[in-house]
């Protein structure tokens, strides 16, 4: 069934203003959504209609000035607006209100998400009614659980979409499309062949006035445990029957299961945290993350967060698998790099200067690359090549196809509650070493490469590229 009425909570947020008003306008430029379409939004504001729609009209003119004019004004049209509570039954049962199906989006920060999954359940929704959540789903394992089983009390499972836009990005899907439509590659696609599988998410943007939201969360929470796993999940999963719900999230599921829980031994020796501290970003200067506005510096809250994972799975044993995000870097890089192992041997006397190939899924901006060894100008100097091709731009943003599947009712790239819960079993031990101080947090200065490794030389990144060595079991 085909949903056709948005309750929007949060509908004056950063994420609303940035992506879900310009993806509502995605939609219906494509004619995914018509002028049946309704959105009430809900927020603390003390506004009327007219005001929001004014309100909406702005924030599309600063984020979808490129979008088709009709198609805005259509979307502003749409809308509505009501002042509300998220935590009063009788003000969210107002803005769910009506006996059509709605779908309702929780554009909120996740402390909030129990208060008002709760208010849902005092106010009712219309049988076929959907709730949309945007990550973190918790603030902890416990958080996690006892959010899934308020929400198993409201809708089925079917009808909860935890969404990630990662999951949504055309790249990200390709990560898994390439290696399942290419005999080529998954052949060689486990550890027989693959030494390490680095998935970054590096950016300049420093705290940008988020600190309300970031400083409660910091980088672990806000990337590693969400974004980051949803990355590992599809690059390592076992080929699915179908990519239809069920199939695709049970082999991520699986992966989940598999990712070896660290001790705090290996916290130590496997995990880096730390903060930006003053430097010059982006062509600006950029203060000390504990000098950002709204940051309590007393919370220790990180923006680097490194963790090296194995896989204990036929597939994976012996595979490096490191997950890595940090702000307020000198450079943008966003990609899931692939390491494969050198071959056995190489009969042009040049062995140690010849890197591995290595296969890399750009993320932004999405792109596939792959770097191979070849011949140079003469017969025994071989030379790196390195072949880019670069992706079609989507139909629809990342958050037009999750509100589509939304609105449609296809939770595939949704994630399921066993996986929201699988997730945070993994980072548990590092969020618990790292609370006891086991991790010291480290600094680095705003506009470089990141903190430097303590567990290894400074070439460390260098020297991995020339070295097939793998982590020994237990290690």
């Amino acid at each position: 069934m085909t949903i056709r009425r948005l309750a929007l909570f949060g509908a004056t947020g950063d994420l609303t203003s940035r992506y879900l008003l310009p993806a509502l306008v995605a939609l219906r430029a494509a004619g995914h959504i018509d002028d049946r379409f309704r959105m009430t939004g809900a927020g603390r504001e003390d506004w009327d209609g007219d005001r929001y729609r004014d309100w909406i009209a702005d924030r599309l003119e600063r984020h979808g000035a490129a979008l088709p004019a009709d198609a805005r004004r259509a979307v502003v049209a749409s809308a509505d607006y009501r002042k509300a509570d998220v935590t009063d039954p009788s003000d969210v049962a107002a803005v769910v209100a009506g006996d059509d199906p709605v779908a309702v989006y929780l554009a909120l920060p996740p402390a909030l998400f129990p208060p008002t999954v709760t208010a849902l359940h005092g106010a009712g929704l219309p049988p076929d009614s959907r709730v949309v959540l945007e990550k973190p789903f918790g603030e902890d394992l416990a958080g996690a659980e006892e959010l899934n089983r308020l929400l198993a009390g409201l809708v089925p499972e079917r009808a909860v979409f935890r969404v990630d836009h990662f999951l949504a990005m055309t790249t990200v899907q390709n990560v898994l499309g390439s290696r399942l439509a290419n005999r080529v590659l998954e052949p060689i696609w486990n550890s027989t062949h693959i030494a390490e599988v680095e998935i970054v998410w590096d950016e300049t943007l420093a705290l940008e006035g988020r600190a309300g939201y970031y400083d409660h969360v910091g980088a672990l929470k806000d990337m590693v445990q969400n974004h980051l796993l949803q990355l590992l999940c599809l690059f390592a999963m076992e080929p699915p029957i179908t990519l239809g719900e069920r199939d695709l999230r049970d082999r991520k599921v699986d992966v989940l299961r598999s990712v070896r829980l660290l001790t705090d031994e290996d916290v130590v020796r496997r995990t880096r945290r730390a903060r930006y501290s003053p430097g010059r970003c982006g062509g600006r200067e950029v203060p000390a993350y504990a000098d950002e506005e709204g940051v309590d510096a007393g919370r220790l809250t990180e923006t680097f967060a490194e963790v090296e994972l194995e896989l204990d799975s036929w597939r994976w044993a012996g595979t490096r698998f490191r997950l890595r995000s940090g702000k307020a870097l000198g450079t943008d890089r966003k990609e899931v790099a692939v390491r494969f192992r050198s071959v056995p041997h190489l009969p042009f006397g040049q062995d140690k200067d010849v890197r591995p190939n290595m296969l890399r899924f750009g993320l932004e901006p999405e792109n596939l690359s792959l770097d191979l060894t070849a011949v140079g100008a003469r017969a025994e100097h071989l030379t790196q090549l390195s072949l880019t091709a670069g992706m079609e731009p989507p139909d629809l943003p990342a958050y037009g196809r999750l509100l589509l599947d939304v609105l449609n009712g296809d939770p595939a790239l949704s994630i399921r509650g066993d996986e929201a819960e699988e997730s945070w079993r993994v980072v548990e031990p590092v969020l618990s070493a790292w609370e006891r101080g086991l991790v010291p947090l480290e600094e680095y200065p705003a506009g470089s490469d990141g903190p430097p490794s303590r567990h290894t030389t400074p070439g460390r990144r260098e020297d991995l590229l020339h070295q097939d060595s793998v982590l020994p079991t237990g290690s």
